[in-house]
């Protein structure tokens, strides 16, 4: 077939006959859709840093940015301690580590369960933690975990009545970062520990959070505000977070060597950001199938999102003096709101959150109390029933005995 067709165009020529304008259309087509994806995917970090023997907490570290986080750290070396929802033992989580250390030809990889929308379980785990002589070691902390209600859907509450955005986003990392801070300010000298907070743009467009009581509020509350506002909570908690371990005396004399730096990873395909855009329906999900070359072309994926992280975990300008820098596009960006820096603010909502964490974990105490006292009640109101039970066919046994040597001595007789 070939030969005929080299003949042709060796007798006859090859015809140049084309549509150059056209061709001229789809090059540039082509062009300005691939400046487009080169500019949404966003910067790529260029640092790099050994991570072997590091030890590092990450939440969130399943999903999303927070997985491809983790798979990077661990590729590294990096020790990883996953804090999940689910207990080491599910099947997801069994799965998900095994993969993660194939990949990653690392061993160091567990997951421990801590479950972020309740204040028990991250006490539990926290002071599991810090209950360690000598203190344990930690390079670092990423927290990515966060949740989001969909527009158009009611407030959501966790089992301890907090308002869900609010707990996750905030909350449990308020509660989690105020019991490791002993063993944050604990490590040695020489050890560059970072505290990663993964926040977002949305904190710009926040309304003012006081002490935070207008988070709880359902009068005053909307997914988007609730949102915004549980990120804008996180920033300013971060900056006083930093106040608070540079306030601290080292026995040893020698300056802090802990430091809180935000991160923006930008607008990503990860399943929040989908859930978010398809309003948490199926209807919705369908269009996002439909538009997924749109969200393809203008967010980042999740690889492209964590390169943010990355360079917060590894730049090594950022483990050298003041802490609370913002990390955007691999590069130190400016914040841009003041009361993020606020000490009144800070100390507000500090003060209110720590009521609020007492209050639950006082009724959730009384709860248990309860509940196990009606556990052991049960228990005993079985083991009498058993009792009974137990005992009724013996004495109908032992009665029918006798009735049985009474008709056999009267018929004996």
């Amino acid at each position: 077939m070939i030969i005929p067709l080299i003949a042709e165009a060796i007798y006859n020529g090859i015809s140049f006959d084309f549509d150059y304008w056209k061709i001229a259309k789809i090059i540039g087509l082509i062009a300005v859709v691939v400046l487009v994806k080169l500019y949404c995917r966003g910067a790529t970090n260029l640092a790099e840093r050994q991570l072997h023997s590091k030890v590092v907490i990450v939440t969130g570290g399943t999903t999303g940015i927070g997985a491809e986080t983790t798979l990077a750290l661990a590729q590294r070396g990096a020790q990883i301690v996953l804090l999940t929802r689910q207990p080491a033992s599910d099947p997801f989580i069994v799965d998900f580590i095994e993969d993660l250390r194939t990949k990653t030809n690392n061993e160091l990889i567990y997951a421990e369960q801590v479950d972020l929308a309740s204040t028990h379980s991250i006490r539990k785990f926290a002071t599991k933690w810090i209950d360690n002589a000598p203190p344990r070691r930690l390079d670092m902390i990423v927290l990515c975990a966060a949740s989001l209600t969909p527009p158009g859907k009611p407030m959501a509450l966790t089992s301890e009545g907090i308002e869900e955005t609010w707990m996750v986003n905030y909350l449990a990392n308020f509660h989690l970062l105020s019991i490791l801070s002993p063993a944050i300010r604990a490590q040695p000298p020489d050890r560059d520990v970072r505290i990663l907070f993964t926040t977002c743009s949305s904190y710009i467009s926040s309304p003012t959070i006081e002490d935070g009581e207008e988070a709880l509020d359902a009068k005053k509350w909307s997914p988007g505000k609730a949102y915004a506002r549980s990120k804008l909570a996180l920033m300013v908690f971060g900056q006083a977070f930093q106040k608070h371990l540079d306030a601290y005396k080292r026995p040893d004399g020698l300056p802090m060597n802990a430091r809180v730096v935000f991160v923006d990873p930008g607008y990503s395909r990860t399943p929040g950001m989908r859930r978010w855009l398809s309003r948490g329906t199926l209807w919705g999900l369908a269009m996002y199938v439909l538009l997924w070359h749109q969200a393809w072309l203008f967010l980042k994926s999740a690889e492209q999102g964590a390169q943010s992280l990355l360079y917060a975990a590894m730049d090594v300008t950022l483990g050298r003096g003041n802490g609370g820098k913002l990390i955007k596009e691999c590069i130190e960006v400016d914040l841009a709101r003041k009361d993020v820096r606020d000490e009144e603010t800070a100390k507000k909502l500090w003060q209110s959150s720590e009521k609020l964490i007492e209050r639950v974990e006082r009724e959730e105490a009384v709860k248990r109390a309860l509940k196990k006292k009606e556990m052991a009640e049960q228990e005993d109101v079985g083991k009498g029933s058993g009792t009974d039970a137990g005992n009724v066919p013996e004495k109908t046994a032992s009665g029918n005995k006798k009735s049985k040597s009474k008709k056999s001595k009267r018929a004996a007789a």
